[in-house]
């Protein structure tokens, strides 16, 4: 059978005004029908860049240096403009990231979907009408003939990035191309996507092309894996052969860096790769990972190039000149003992956060006829607290409340009624602008974004030593002793203070967020997805940073994920919340084992772990999440809960169940029928 996709010693190079750069070297591989390859990598390993040439769609100052791509066994560099057309959109697809990439802000959904199949040879606008339909009900989407009538603004991420999944696949496309495609989702709209990507693998026969750097996904997905380092392709092969025996360092540093959610709360310290992926190791004649590798021996590594030759699992293919010593070592360390972190006793950790019954709720006015509409219920009779040198987690879906409740802690919103008590302050009481300044000190945040922290027209001194001179009220060049001090703490080099944001990495300019956090000398910070954007190596330097500066500082941290098995490395406690209300919480060891809240089980089903052997989740969501707007007399997850008590559970607000001291779950099903099976 023809291979819907080959890449055939596929070397690809940038040229500007400093001269030319080899962003791909010399990488092979192929898809055939029906089957996922999955790309990995850090950022800059040249995943997307080889996306983009599947889609002959290179940027300017790009191009195919060497070798061929070769689709359905055309080579894509023989094509006319008119040929490529037809491929595009109709045999070839491709999901972006960010999917507001795709759609355009100003036309409906319907009439993006429909333009598809009527610009690939549909005439009649009905069945195209029709088409796009039964599309949107293949991907979920509730309402789908509503849901032609709005526009992409009124929609959520997940329904965004389910829209586009839709009109990529419209003409049943041969090779559907998936960029990052859940990145950023939730747990659970993710586990629905790629539930719909298999269906369409098995139902259509789509070769799909992968890139991610979440590796439970691509685990759950994808029959093969190619590892890519420095635009090199230094491990290849069967999943399970990959996942179980991996033969390159590179590879075995990807997987030790993961967090694994059966591991729990005193497991050891992430173990990330050291260094960083530098500019000259693309250059090198040798292995490029090199550099950073612990297993490097210069008369072997550097003097030459290095081939892919055969590992040990079947068919798994590994660049490395050490692979005997390489397998020996991995053999060793997974059965060698790690240290586990100590955990804490509850009782010695003093409470510095008491949020008590806090509610918000947002006024939603009538229009042009005036008056009140409504009002969104964003928080309702929400009860936590954050301990000192402790971290308690909050988790759930998009909508759920979790990016209100940081804001009314933070002081960008007051809250309705309630209170969250920081020592004598009541917090939901007093916006930002009435908090006196030692309070404001007392309380910081850490973004998910470090651009939203960092002034891309201040040097990194300017931001770490501002809140030192406003909060701390500290001298210029106390202030500035003190700033090169901070960078220390968060393993930067002093000589970072003089240099823009632009000129670091993702995992530097978040270091110095961090860094930017702790100037004020806080009691409490609030972390919302501070690694979701980070490659899985940065994330756990970022992590194991965070964990060092807490135990150092004494600070309570308050972490936003909707990445579960971070959360089950990191937190002591747990909320879990849907729709503004805490439907969970209690000691992670409690929340993480059963008996489990209907929508905690669902949370855990759809973790996606880095296991090919992993068992498919036995609970997938249906539907969206009901709109804050409504009413609620019962339990708000009832019109999605699998285990709903029809005439109860839509009626009647549920009990709260007590498993053990302190772990509460909301919930009308008892504690002998709780425990679900994921």
């Amino acid at each position: 059978m023809t291979d819907v996709l080959r890449l055939e010693n596929v070397s690809i190079e940038y040229t500007n005004r400093k001269g030319t750069m080899r962003i791909v070297d010399d990488v092979s591989f192929h898809i055939a029908p029906g089957e996922a390859l999955g790309l990995v990598g850090e950022s800059g390993c040249g995943k997307s860049t080889l996306a983009l040439a599947a889609m002959r769609y290179l940027p300017r100052g790009m191009r195919v240096s060497k070798g061929r791509i070769l689709f359905d066994g055309a080579d894509l560099a023989t094509l006319d403009d008119a040929a490529l057309r037809r491929i595009r959109g109709n045999r070839v697809a491709m999901v972006y990231q960010d999917p507001m990439s795709s759609l355009n802000p100003v036309i409906t959904i319907g009439r993006q979907l429909v333009e598809v199949p009527l610009l690939h040879g549909e005439t009649d606008a009905r069945k195209a009408h029709e088409r796009a339909v039964r599309m949107l009900h293949e991907v979920r989407l509730p309402d789908p003939e509503r849901m032609m009538t709005r526009y992409p603004h009124e929609l959520s991420g997940g329904q965004q990035q389910r829209v586009v999944i839709a009109m990529a696949l419209m003409a049943e496309p041969a090779l559907l191309i998936m960029d990052e495609p859940t990145t950023g989702l939730d747990v659970t709209i993710e586990a629905a996507i790629l539930d719909l990507v298999r269906e369409l693998r098995r139902r259509f026969g789509t070769a799909i092309l992968f890139i991610s750097h979440n590796l439970g996904t691509v685990a759950r997905i994808c029959d093969k894996i190619g590892v890519l380092y420095a635009g090199r392709l230094v491990e290849t092969g069967p999943i399970r052969s990959v996942f179980g025996t991996p033969a390159h360092p590179y590879t075995n540093g990807l997987l030790a860096a993961l967090p694994r959610i059966e591991a729990g709360r005193t497991a050891a310290p992430l173990r990330p790769i050291a260094g960083t992926l530098q500019a000259a190791d693309r250059a090198r004649t040798g292995c490029a990972f090199a550099p950073r590798c612990s297993f490097a021996v210069p008369a072997l590594c550097e003097a030459a190039p290095v081939p892919l030759v055969p590992a040990d699992g079947a068919g798994q293919l590994a660049r490395c000149a050490r692979l005997d010593v390489v397998a020996a070592a991995v053999r060793g360390e997974r059965h060698a003992a790690h240290g586990a972190r100590l955990a804490g006793d509850e009782a010695d950790a003093p409470v510095l956060l008491s949020v008590r019954d806090l509610s918000k709720r947002y006024p939603v006015g009538g229009g042009l006829s005036g008056g009140v509409k409504g009002e969104v219920r964003a928080l309702t009779d929400v009860t936590l607290e954050a301990r000192a040198r402790r971290t308690l987690a909050i988790v759930g879906e998009s909508g759920s409340g979790k990016s209100t409740l940081a804001k009314v802690l933070s002081g960008l919103t007051e809250a309705s009624a309630g209170e969250a008590r920081l020592g004598d302050f009541d917090l939901g009481a007093t916006g930002i602008d009435k908090r006196p300044q030692d309070l404001k000190r007392r309380i910081q945040m850490v973004f998910q974004n470090p651009d939203s922290t960092l002034n891309p027209s201040h040097t990194v001194e300017h931001a770490v030593m501002r809140p030192l001179r406003l909060l701390r009220g500290l001298s210029r060049s106390a202030a500035k002793a003190e700033a090169a001090r901070l960078l220390e703490k968060v393993r930067l080099p002093a000589e970072m203070l003089r240099r823009m944001p632009h000129q670091l990495s993702g995992g530097q300019r978040q270091r110095v967020a961090l860094a930017r956090a702790f100037a004020g000398d806080p009691q409490l910070v609030l972390a919302d997805e501070p690694v979701s954007a980070l490659d899985v190596s940065v994330q756990a330097a970022i992590v194991n940073l965070l964990a060092d500066l807490q135990a150092a500082s004494g600070i309570a941290l308050v972490l936003i994920s909707h990445d579960l098995a971070l959360v089950r490395h990191m937190a002591d406690t747990v909320a879990v919340m849907y729709l503004g209300r805490i439907v969970e919480y209690g000691p992670a060891d409690a929340v993480f084992a059963p008996p489990w809240h209907p929508y905690t089980a669902a949370l855990l089903a759809a973790v996606p772990r880095p296991d090919p052997d992993a068992p498919e989740p036995s609970i997938i969501l249906a539907g969206s999440m009901p709109s804050p707007l409504e009413e609620m007399k019962g339990c708000p997850f009832a019109s999605r809960c699998p285990r709903r008590i029809d005439g109860l559970c839509d009626t009647t607000p549920p009990p709260v169940r007590t498993p053990a001291a302190g772990h509460d779950i909301a919930c009308h099903l008892d504690l002998d029928t709780l425990p679900a099976t994921l």
